[in-house]
Parts: C-alpha cells; sequence; structure tokens
C-alpha cells in the first residue's frame, strides 16, 4: 500500500494526467492496481497528455467509439483501431536494419529483432527452456501447469491463452471477420487468412536443399527439415520417446493421461486430438462428405493427408529417402519405420516381458501371446 501512495505522489509531482478510475484515497489503494498498471490494463494506466486521458477514459467507461468501416470491428482505444487498419491497408511501418523485414507492429518487430540477436530473456524455472516472447513463455508454462484459465461458454473447452479462446468462439459463431481482398473469402483468423493470400502469390521462400519442397513460412519449413536430420527436440518426460513437433509430443502426452479435450457436439465423441484434419474426419461419418476427390479414379477422402497419399499410388512418387540405404518411400511414416532397421529402435515395449517392437501391430500381436497363456493356465 506504501509503494502504490508513492508511485501516486511521483506521477503527481510529474503532474501527468491519472485515469479516473484509480483509487483516490489511501484505504481504496492496491497493490495489485499499480501492478497491472505496468501491463497497460484501462485502470491505473498513466498517461502523458490530456487528449490521451480522455480517450482513455472512454475505454474504462466501456465504450468503443473507433470502429473499422472494412470489417465493423470496434476498439476503446485509438493504438489498437490504428494497428487494426494496417491488416486491411497492408501498411508496416517498423522495418528491421538488419535484413529489412516490415511489421505493423513495434513489438512484433522486437520478437523479431531476437531471431537475430539470439536473445531469449523469458526463462522457464521449471524446465530451464528459453523464449524470445512472452505469449510463447506463457503457452509453455501452461503446459507444465496443465492451468487453462479461458474458458467456452458454449461447450466448456478450456484454452490456454484469450486468442485461442476467441478462435475457436467463431467455429460456434461461424464469424469470419478476416476477409481475402484478392477473391472475396473470409477466415476465422489471421493466420489463416495469411496462408489463403499465399495461394494467390505462390509466395513459397522457404526452398529444401534436400527433397525440393518449399514451403510458405519459417516454421513449417523448419519443422520439414528435421524428417531430413532426424532431430527430435521434444522429449515425453513420461516414457522418454521423442518428437520433431511440440503438437505431436502434446497428442502423444493425451496418450498417458487419457485426456480427451476435444468434443463433438453432434453425437458426445471426445478427441484426443484438435487437428483440423482429425476434427473434419469425424464430422464427416455423421455428414457422408468426402470432398477430396482423385481425378485420376474417381475415389474420394474424408481427410487431405490420406488424400495426397493416393495421389502417389498413381504418381509413383516417393519423396521420402533413406541417407544411410538409399530407399524412397511414400510416405515419412514408412521411412521412419524403416530407419528403425538402421538404428536398432523399438520405441514400442511390452509391459509384461519387456520385449520391444519396431511397429506398434507387433506388439498388439505379441501381447496376445501373453492373454493366451494367462487363458491356458
Amino acid at each position: 500500500e506504501i509503494w502504490g501512495i508513492s508511485l501516486l505522489i511521483f506521477f503527481q509531482t510529474r503532474k501527468q494526467y491519472l485515469c479516473a478510475m484509480v483509487p483516490t484515497s489511501e484505504s481504496q489503494c492496491d497493490t495489485g492496481t499499480f501492478e497491472n498498471s505496468v501491463n497497460y490494463e484501462t485502470v491505473g494506466k498513466i498517461l502523458n497528455k490530456k487528449p490521451q486521458i480522455e480517450d482513455h477514459n472512454k475505454g474504462c467507461s466501456g465504450g468503443k467509439p473507433f470502429f473499422c468501416n472494412k470489417c465493423g470491428k470496434t476498439f476503446p482505444f485509438n493504438a489498437p483501431f490504428k494497428v487494426h487498419m494496417r491488416t486491411h491497408t497492408g501498411e508496416k511501418p517498423y522495418c528491421c536494419k538488419t535484413c529489412e523485414k516490415t511489421f505493423t507492429r513495434s513489438d512484433k518487430l522486437l520478437r523479431h529483432m531476437r531471431t537475430h540477436t539470439g536473445e531469449k530473456p523469458y526463462l522457464c524455472n521449471t524446465c530451464g527452456k528459453r523464449f524470445t516472447d512472452p505469449s510463447a513463455y506463457k503457452r509453455h508454462i501452461a503446459i507444465h501447469t496443465g492451468e487453462k484459465p479461458h474458458l467456452c461458454n458454449i461447450c466448456g473447452n478450456g484454452f490456454i491463452d484469450k486468442s485461442n479462446l476467441k478462435r475457436h468462439i467463431r467455429t460456434h459463431t461461424g464469424e469470419k471477420p478476416y476477409l481475402c481482398n484478392i477473391c472475396g473469402n473470409r477466415f476465422i483468423d489471421e493466420s489463416n487468412l495469411k496462408r489463403h493470400i499465399r495461394t494467390h502469390t505462390r509466395g513459397k521462400p522457404f526452398f529444401c536443399n534436400e527433397c525440393g519442397k518449399s514451403f510458405s513460412f519459417n516454421a513449417p519449413f523448419k519443422a520439414h527439415m528435421r524428417t531430413h536430420t532426424g532431430e527430435k527436440p521434444y522429449s515425453c518426460e513420461t516414457c522418454g520417446r521423442s518428437f520433431a513437433r511440440s503438437d505431436k509430443l502434446l497428442r502423444h502426452v493425451r496418450s498417458h493421461t487419457g485426456e480427451k479435450p476435444y468434443l463433438c457436439t453432434t453425437c458426445g465423441k471426445r478427441l484426443a486430438d484438435s487437428h483440423i484434419n482429425k476434427l473434419l474426419c469425424h464430422m464427416s461419418v455423421h455428414t457422408g462428405e468426402k470432398p477430396y476427390l482423385c481425378n485420376t479414379c474417381g475415389n474420394s477422402f474424408f481427410d487431405r493427408s490420406n488424400f495426397q497419399r493416393h495421389i502417389r499410388t498413381h504418381t509413383g512418387e516417393k519423396p521420402y529417402s533413406c541417407k544411410i540405404c538409399g530407399r524412397d518411400f511414400a510416405l515419412s511414416t514408412t521411412l521412419k519405420i524403416h530407419m528403425r532397421i538402421h538404428t536398432g529402435e523399438r520405441p514400442f515395449v511390452c509391459i509384461v516381458c519387456g520385449h520391444g517392437f519396431m511397429i506398434s501391430s507387433s506388439l498388439k500381436y505379441h501381447m496376445m501371446t501373453h492373454r493366451d497363456k494367462t487363458s491356458e493356465s
């Protein structure tokens, strides 16, 4: 409380304007309020100019006077409104001096600069991992704590951060606020719009020298490169299995916990995997829809991955190559299984006798021998 009062006195001596929502009497002072001011919450925010405090107080009173004529969104303050308008105009006023990449917001430029400097100021005290930006750090911490504070009022699903909840809510409401100015298609979130824009521009700047595949974004390019290098930086703390991607680790962890957080509103079935292909594949059981059609033989498929695998049966394409013996494979999963012949890896272990197997089906067949012995005895 004393710290809060001192802060008030300090700002009064600097003759700055104080948000009207800040408590004025000593008994009302709350250190939590002033902690929030550091995070730019509406209550307790200190502003330098009179027009700013008037604008800010409108936000505190619940008004959203800034209206976007392009998509209809409203904003309580001028600053986020200006940032939003750049999504329509394409303006990117913040430029990286190292690589000249441009950004709509200064905080995004700051995060980008850390890719050059290598700075990772956010440290996880649990596992020691470091992060370049606070949002990724918060999401990571939630993996340890299991906390999902943002709940959907419609279906009860919980989310680690508010932005994921907002995207999820749109799956219920059908809202698609992000408009493609080229073809008029609308999208649930900005990332889907950006991916869609690439289909018009065909921009795929990230090129793999090993197999010739190209990618629109750096993240999937990095994940793809691990199929060549064999790097698996994400490890399961329960069984020690490692994965090339964090989302695959998360799905694997659910095989230990039994968690199935994704609910089908049609039949009540719960799914452990939120991947759009898995959800669409399940929903097609109800709708009967098979949107992926093969022009060669007329077969249709529930999901894109099965469709792409099928296409290779016609083309004979085998894009996945073993670096040790040179054999080529049509599927990445087949290459992974093949690699175990060279490495000796047997990740599927029998809990009864300890025997290890290269593939899960061999383990299942082996488990039947134990059941047969039990029934005989």
